[in-house]
């Protein structure tokens, strides 16, 4: 189903590809850095996600002990009364000791699916984890580019409303001197509050992006109000990296070993219940002590012992047995459906992250070359408006193209670093992040 190569082929050069196991340093941030580390030990889906793999590690424990016999110890006195003509009231007391004991021969291998679908459930469980984990960090990573990128955007609407606001005074100073006319003092005024407007927008996005990023490191909204608050550039990492084969990838993707581990277990299912249409052995037996008297429990003549070995087959549901079998075989076939759907989806993740980073750089270069030359253009215009050679018109679009520029180039940049950041968690990026959780008690095997 993979195919041998990437269709882009282009989109990134070979690099280590142990970069890929903690991506999120090659971007030379360490306040990103410290924010990916807190959020793997504080994440509540993290926190969830390892609970559950300790209920399927304990399932599986529970499953294996049904291999081994059942013994119990028990003990008893048991008091009896009865009226007696000559005696009168008569109480006799008869006391036992033993230890019963029952096995399940497990002749069909039903016990033993069971427990292959338990250690199956289980190894998805861990990939579960381990895919939680690559999605946190690269969220993590998302946002907190959402938040350099909203500070950047922030800066420049500051700095332009600066030149506005310079633009209208000269405006003023025009219409007063009779040069100009209320006209462009309105239009400069309506421009400069335009930008002012869109500060404030900037002001709320960046709170709400914030927030968002606490909130994934297990903290409250405004808990890290004061550490990010000020502003920081925007982080980039390398172009470069390994995306190596397909195959490569879909070996490394938790969610694909995922859903085949829970094509395993389906599979031990199946087994599970194909086994139930079979009879099931079983042994039983006890071994003990009885006595009348207390005296005498514990001498060879009170040893007792039994034996009692049984079958068991269901012969008058196998209707429902066999609906059952049908029922399991079905939610395989949909097992394997899904197994086949997250390696298309994984393939298509890959493709679709290699293309958009492609296509971004050369989306920032054309954007780079826009702004300076609306830098420029803003320049000269303002400067034949100061001379009286240029429309007070000009002046104002090419302020807003200006601004629009800077913003669009600004918002690429922090594309070019999301798309980079899709890319390795597309690629399975980030599987050591479990190695840096805090230590748990987990169900033994």
């Amino acid at each position: 189903m993979a195919p041998e190569v990437w269709s882009e082929q282009g989109a990134a050069v070979a690099a280590d590809v142990e970069a890929l196991a903690q991506w999120w340093e090659t971007f030379g941030d360490p306040v990103l850095t410290s924010l990916v580390r807190r959020a793997i030990k504080g994440n509540l889906d993290v926190r969830t996600s390892l609970s559950r793999l300790r209920e399927a590690r304990a399932s599986v424990s529970s499953a294996r002990a049904s291999l081994n016999p059942v013994v119990d110890a028990s003990g008893t006195m048991v008091a009896t009364g009865r009226r007696d003509e000559v005696l009168g009231s008569v109480t006799t007391r008869s006391y036992s000791v033993g230890f019963d004991a029952s096995w399940e021969l497990d002749v069909f291998g039903g016990i033993r699916s069971t427990i292959d679908a338990a250690a199956a459930t289980a190894e998805a469980r861990a990939a579960d984890l381990q895919d939680v984990l690559i999605s946190l960090t690269a969220e993590v990573a998302i946002d907190y580019v959402d938040v350099r990128t909203l500070q950047r955007r922030l800066e420049i609407a500051l700095a332009n409303a600066n030149v506005q606001e310079q633009t209208l005074e000269l405006a003023q100073f025009r219409a007063q001197a009779g040069l100009a006319t209320d006209l462009d003092v309105q239009q400069a005024l309506s421009n400069l509050e335009s930008t002012r407007a869109q500060i404030s927008s900037l002001d709320a996005q960046t709170a709400q992006a914030i927030h968002r990023v606490a909130v994934l490191i297990g903290q409250a909204p405004a808990a890290l109000d004061a550490e990010l608050s000020l502003p920081g550039t925007i982080p980039m990492a390398p172009l470069t990296l390994a995306v190596g084969v397909p195959a490569e990838t879909l070996r490394r993707r938790p969610d694909v070993r995922s859903a085949e581990r829970q094509l395993a277990a389906q599979f031990a299912n199946v087994n599970a219940a194909r086994a139930d249409l079979y009879p099931s052995f079983r042994l039983a037996g006890s071994i003990g002590l009885e006595s009348l008297p207390f005296g005498r429990l514990f001498t060879p003549d009170s040893a007792v012992w039994r034996a009692s070995p049984s079958a068991a087959w269901r012969l008058f549901d196998r209707r429902q047995l066999r609906q059952n079998l049908v029922i399991q075989s079905e939610r395989q076939q949909q097992a394997a459906i899904t197994y086949e759907s997250r390696v298309l989806g994984a393939l298509q993740e890959v493709e679709d992250s290699l293309t958009a980073l492609a296509e971004e750089q050369t989306r920032r270069e054309h954007l780079t070359a826009a702004a300076n030359a609306a830098q420029q253009a803003a320049d000269l215009s303002l400067q034949l408006y100061t001379a009286g050679l240029r429309d007070f018109r000009d002046v104002l679009d090419s302020q807003r193209s200006l601004l629009a520029l800077q913003d669009q180039l600004a918002s690429s940049g922090a594309t070019l670093s999301t798309n980079l950041v899709r890319l390795y968690k597309s690629l399975g990026g980030g599987w050591s992040a479990a190695s840096m959780m805090p230590a748990s008690p987990t169900g033994g095997d």
